[in-house]
């Protein structure tokens, strides 16, 4: 009988480990995935898959690229942009190297890691 309980409390225990090893969308719990800013014409957009992918929109041009996560940032992978004019739209979001989730809230980083901007989760309302 105490072999078994051993058994069963190792079982137990390995598989505490193997979900702890799982990983979510970042340490603090804060998923990365799903859609971030807004549908209104001319506003910044950004959806992250869970393959990996990315998609959205600067305000002006059509952005589609890759992403992955390190530690509590997600670094962005090569982004291909349309590249038409738009004198009326703020295009910062074309500028984005890595984002960091804080809550329902993604900032966004350029390339010398200086916030460019932050992003709702959509479904969130601005934070």
């Amino acid at each position: 009988m105490r072999k078994r309980t051993l058994g069963m409390l190792g079982a137990v225990v390995a598989a505490l480990v193997l979900l702890s090893g799982c990983a979510t969308a970042s340490e603090s719990g804060d998923s990365v995935e799903g859609a971030w800013g807004s549908d209104e014409p001319g506003q910044p957009q950004l959806t992250l898959e869970a393959d990996g992918k990315l998609h959205g929109t600067d305000g002006c041009n059509r952005m589609i690229g890759t992403w992955e996560l390190e530690g509590e940032s997600v670094i962005l992978g090569p982004i291909a942009t349309t590249m038409m004019a738009c004198p009326d739209v703020e295009t910062w979001l074309s500028a984005a190297e890595s984002l960091e989730v804080e809550g329902a809230v993604l900032h966004v980083f350029d390339q010398g890691g200086v916030e460019i901007g932050t992003l709702p989760r959509q479904g969130e309302g601005a934070s």
